[in-house]
């Protein structure tokens, strides 16, 4: 029986024969630097990045949209946890421009020097140049990548050694820190981690996978640093970033991380890790619309959120943020436009549709097109029984968007639901033999299978993201998306006398028709 057992331990391969968290933990220590690394005071960064948003793409499921290249010079003091970026950011989508600041990090405060986004909060326009304190939400989610993006975090997983576990995967490694909990993976040969991930809720793909993978691992000064560096959204490349230059232990200027007193005194707090939308906060930077705020879609010194206004007679329009919807009302249901920015934003609509319209369901959903920042909130729309209605070829897309788990989603719906799905080929018209509300298949350069919205009696449209009624000035010539907007009108052979936007608020269309075309 002996022989056998010794045999059988025997024949077992080395890897099998897993290393104990503590014995993981410290071969790492030991492959980025040891000694060195545990006197590492400062380190600077240059690095130019490609980022891509799988949010924006102009197939519903197709190819993500690439965004933004940018440039940065990286200063952290380790040993206060204070960093500088000098940020420049060369954007092609949604449109062309480029952006020049300063982030600073000091003392769990945020703070932006320069024109970081289209969506300025009012600190940022009343500032003179434009400075703004970033958002709690900000900074906790800049502190989690930059703790998971240190060579240092093997140094805080061996000091803090009952906040490591083993997994069921020997290469992997959970740690808790005070940012969240990281899972971290080891190669084998070297010990070197190989891949950060933590477990992010994405409104669209639902529970999802966010990591870190690093490679490229060079010598500097005595330690290991990984020259190359891409974040992957389940298993996609959504940002790739390659090192240029690292320095170790340099001097950084006295007043590199200075934060003025105007800034700093009442600046937001951090946000308790399990209360921050990670994906939100993180990529929406990707195309530059990211509004700095804690109420996230609004800024609390110029709004004070979402309310129900109308605009015409049994219309409603969600105003006082940055995404809208529009609320039109049947004879016996509701019709709403658009799910936009998350779960939470939509349960607020649904309440306040029911005060406003009582014992009158919500039957139908319409997506003007299937970008993130407009359809995050469809799973509460499609758990109460609402029937979705989407473009040519994105049907299937939203079966398996409503398919996906959710458990990580504060707001996400937990009851389970079958959804409907219409899709639209050409045009589809909800009526109640008392109002028709249709939608219409509009050829434009934002997204595949767009529709456009119409409620015949009150001669009023519904379009997002191609006009912004209400808010953006009409050019001297249509673009090409104000000119998406009047062909779709006249192909469709529709009279409308103004349109609602799930941006702005309502706009003359008789105004826009008069605009010539380049």
């Amino acid at each position: 029986m002996r022989k056998t057992l010794l045999f059988t331990l025997l024949a077992l391969p080395l890897a099998s024969i897993a290393a104990s968290p503590a014995e993981t933990v410290d071969k790492a220590v030991q492959a980025v630097g040891g000694g060195t690394l545990q006197q590492l005071k400062t380190i600077t960064v240059k690095a130019h990045s490609k980022t891509w948003e799988p949010g924006q793409s102009m197939k519903a499921g197709g190819d993500m949209r690439f965004s933004v290249d940018s440039t940065y010079t990286q200063s952290r003091d380790l040993s206060n946890g204070a960093t500088r970026t000098e940020w420049e950011r060369a954007y092609v989508y949604p449109g062309t421009r480029t952006y020049k600041f300063i982030e600073v990090l000091s003392g769990g405060i945020g703070y932006v020097n320069g024109i970081d986004t289209t969506a300025r909060t009012k600190q940022s326009l009343d500032s003179n140049p434009p400075q703004h304190t970033m958002s709690g939400m900000r900074v906790s989610a800049t502190m989690r990548e930059l703790e998971r993006g240190s060579p240092t975090l093997v140094l805080d997983m061996a000091r803090n050694t009952k906040r490591v576990k083993a997994t069921a995967d020997p290469s992997a490694l959970s740690f808790q820190s005070g940012s969240g909990t990281y899972l971290v993976m080891f190669d084998s040969a070297t010990g070197l981690p190989e891949r950060i991930r933590t477990r992010d809720y994405d409104p669209l793909e639902g529970d999802s996978n966010y990591d870190l993978v690093l490679s490229d691992w060079r010598s500097v000064s005595g330690i290991k640093y990984p020259y190359k560096q891409v974040y992957q959204l389940n298993g996609r490349n959504v940002i790739d970033t390659t090192i240029d230059e690292v320095s170790v232990n340099a001097a950084l200027a006295s007043d590199a991380f200075a934060i003025p007193e105007a800034y700093r005194a009442g600046a937001p707090k951090m946000i308790a890790p399990d209360k921050v939308p990670y994906q939100w906060v993180l990529r929406r930077p990707f195309i530059g619309t990211f509004l700095d705020s804690d109420a996230l879609v609004y800024d609390p010194k110029v709004s004070q959120g979402l309310r129900l206004v109308d605009v015409a007679p049994g219309v409603s329009q969600t105003q006082g943020t940055s995404h809208n919807s529009l609320v039109v009302e049947m004879d016996k249901f509701l019709v709403v436009f658009d799910a936009p920015f998350s779960e939470a934003q939509s349960k607020w609509v649904m309440d306040a549709a029911a005060k406003k319209y009582p014992g009158k369901p919500i039957k139908y959903l319409v997506l003007t097109h299937h970008h993130m920042d407009h359809t995050n909130g469809v799973r509460s729309y499609a758990a109460a029984g609402a029937i979705l209605v989407v473009g040519q070829g994105n049907g299937e897309y939203f079966k398996k968007v409503l398919a996906t788990p959710d458990s990580l989603g504060a707001d996400a719906p937990k009851k389970k639901f079958i959804p409907s799905v219409v899709e639209v080929a050409g045009s589809y018209v909800i009526t109640d033999g008392r109002r028709d509300v249709g939608t219409y298949i509009i050829e434009n350069p934002h997204a595949d299978g767009y529709l456009m919205g119409y409620v015949s009696d009150v001669k009023l449209g519904f379009v997002t993201d191609l006009w912004s009624p209400g808010r953006d000035p009409l050019p001297a010539k249509l673009n090409p998306a104000l000119a998406s907007v009047v062909n779709g009108v006249n192909r469709w052979g529709l009279a409308p006398e103004r349109f609602a936007g799930g941006h702005g608020s309502t706009g003359s269309y008789l105004e826009l028709a008069k605009v010539p075309a380049n």
